[in-house]
């Protein structure tokens, strides 16, 4: 479980890594159960939060899930904004932070979905028909196909490099594990990112498709992903090797709710930081 601290904006990121860890630990069961034929679905991240309203507390669950999400969105802008993980101010700083900042953005859309499935005002899925709606609206734009393009190779570039970090990079960067069972983590690690990896590449491939025919149909998100797993030959295979990491990098979202550094700012210097950047 996340440990409490006095410092709000840490309290903040350790629920949002937290709630993160149990939306990815969601998607990877269910789309393990659908690879080995027991139920499940391939669905993505909205599908997947909404299948807990058939649950017991199912409401409070998914209240509670946005609630660490719009967490993580927080930390994620902060940790952009102060540099509170110290990534520098140089090239390759100031582009993890740019992601971050994204991710801040898209896991804000996240915990909104969460909220309004919550209080019945919305509906699960539609992931691939919001990308495609999102990618239709960037290809109209002054060169937006070549932005669209690029955007791809962006993502798939994540994802190759989550692959990267999963064979040979430090996946324990920033945690500080118990000795006992480092070896564990790490292994859930590896076996997170190299899924991440792998959905991360197949939605950039998406994009770069959708960039060449002129066409917003070929955009897919993770469900769409997991789908065209599901679809080659072998597919329950990968399908339940490409779970089973997801649901790893779920376990070690909860790992890094509980043993991250957070080098969090105090909440009134973040809060003069926000001020100065919305001037």
């Amino acid at each position: 479980m996340p440990t409490i601290s006095r410092n709000p904006v840490e309290t903040l990121a350790r629920l949002g890594y937290g709630a993160r860890g149990v939306v990815y630990g969601l998607v990877g069961g269910l789309a393990l159960l659908a690879a080995i034929g027991s139920g499940g679905q391939t669905g993505g991240s909205r599908s997947a939060l909404q299948s807990l309203l058939s649950q017991p507390f199912g409401k409070l669950w998914l209240t509670l899930i946005a609630l660490g999400l719009f967490g993580f969105c927080a930390w994620r802008v902060l940790e952009a904004l102060t540099d509170a993980d110290h990534r520098g101010s140089d090239l390759k700083g100031w582009g993890v932070r740019g992601a971050h900042l994204i991710s801040g953005v898209i896991y804000a859309g996240l915990a909104i979905s969460a909220l309004k499935l919550a209080l019945g005002r919305g509906s699960g899925g539609g992931e691939d028909q919001a990308a495609q709606d999102w990618t239709a609206w960037l290809m109209s734009q002054p060169f937006g196909q070549w932005l669209v393009g690029l955007v791809g190779l962006a993502i798939a570039g994540t994802g190759l490099a989550f692959m990267a970090k999963a064979w040979r990079g430090d996946v324990t960067e920033r945690l500080a594990l118990p000795a006992d069972k480092r070896d564990w983590f790490i292994l859930l690690g590896r076996m997170g990112f190299a899924a991440r990896g792998v959905v991360f590449l197949m939605i950039g491939g998406f994009l770069v498709l959708a960039a060449l025919h002129a066409s917003s149909s070929d955009v897919h998100g993770l469900g769409g992903a997991l789908q065209a797993l599901q679809q080659q030959p072998y597919g329950w295979v990968l399908l339940a090797l490409t779970a089973l990491g997801l649901f790893a990098f779920g376990l070690f979202g909860l790992v890094q709710a509980r043993y991250r550094h957070i080098d969090a700012p105090d909440l009134d210097d973040a809060k003069a930081v926000v001020a100065r950047v919305g001037r």
